[in-house]
This record gives C-alpha cells, sequence and structure tokens, in this order.
C-alpha cells in the first residue's frame, strides 16, 4: 500500500474514488436510505474536487482503496472500501493526516458507532454534539478532537 497527496484530480481517479466511497457508505451508514446514498453521492465528486487536501491510500496495482480529505487540521473525509476494512488502511491514513497535516479535529455521525470507536482509539474524544448534519438533515454529528 502507498499513501500519496494527489494534486490532480482526473476524472479517472474522481470515479474511482466515488466507487471507494460508495462501498464504505454502504457497509458503514446503515442509517441511510438507497434515495439518501444516491442524493449524496451527487455531491461527492464536487467535494473531492475542493477539499484543499485529498490523499489516497492505493493497492499494489495502483487503484486508490482509501482516501482522506483535509482542510486546514480538520478531517473532512475519510472513507476506505469495504473489502479492505480491518486492514489498517483507515489507521494509515488518519496516522499520515495527523502527522503530515497536523489534523486534530472532525465530524463523525452519531449513527456510525464503528467509526466514533476507531476515532476514540485514535485519541480523539467528543466535545460537542448536533441535532442534524451540516446539510441540515436528521443525522447527529459528533465533532471529536485530540489534545497534544
Amino acid at each position: 500500500m502507498t499513501i500519496l497527496e494527489v494534486k490532480e484530480r482526473s476524472e479517472t481517479l474522481v470515479e474511482q474514488l466515488l466507487a471507494v466511497w460508495e462501498s464504505s457508505v454502504r457497509a458503514t451508514h446503515l442509517f441511510l436510505s438507497e434515495e439518501e446514498i444516491a442524493r449524496i453521492r451527487q455531491y461527492v465528486p464536487q467535494a473531492l474536487e475542493e477539499v484543499s487536501v485529498l490523499v489516497i491510500a492505493q493497492n499494489d496495482e495502483g487503484r486508490p482503496n482509501g482516501f482522506m480529505g483535509i482542510a486546514g487540521q480538520y478531517l473532512e473525509m475519510l472513507f476506505v472500501a469495504d473489502e479492505e476494512r480491518g486492514k489498517g488502511i483507515g489507521k494509515d491514513l488518519l496516522l499520515y493526516g495527523m502527522n503530515t497535516y497536523g489534523v486534530n479535529d472532525l465530524s463523525v455521525n452519531e449513527q456510525n458507532p464503528q467509526a466514533e470507536g476507531f476515532y476514540e482509539h485514535m485519541g480523539f474524544t467528543v466535545y460537542k454534539r448536533t441535532e442534524c448534519d451540516e446539510q441540515g438533515d436528521p443525522y447527529p454529528l459528533l465533532y471529536m478532537n485530540r489534545k497534544g
């Protein structure tokens, strides 16, 4: 596995990352309906294009199997393909973000307890909760940070 920051976000790469996103969301965001996944999916390419720092994990064949987006010291997104979960890719990405970009803040869906547990294991603690997500949808968010 290789972790690298991507400057050029080609159409092919965005499509590959969209597939990673969808695989990850279907495995971890069980609270979303098919219609909600389809609706959110429309916005993912734009988010991938606009996020300040895009870092991918790729397999030995050069295909992405995980990625994260960072703005400042805030982790905007982190997704690992379902078939690659449990192999340390998320941990490696997050450590890279923490060590290289100083990531120390993030938010996570409260209805995704596996992700919350992962971030807690990585040293993050909840400091705030909202009833809705940033789009105003009824998905509570937990805001987490790490000290030190």
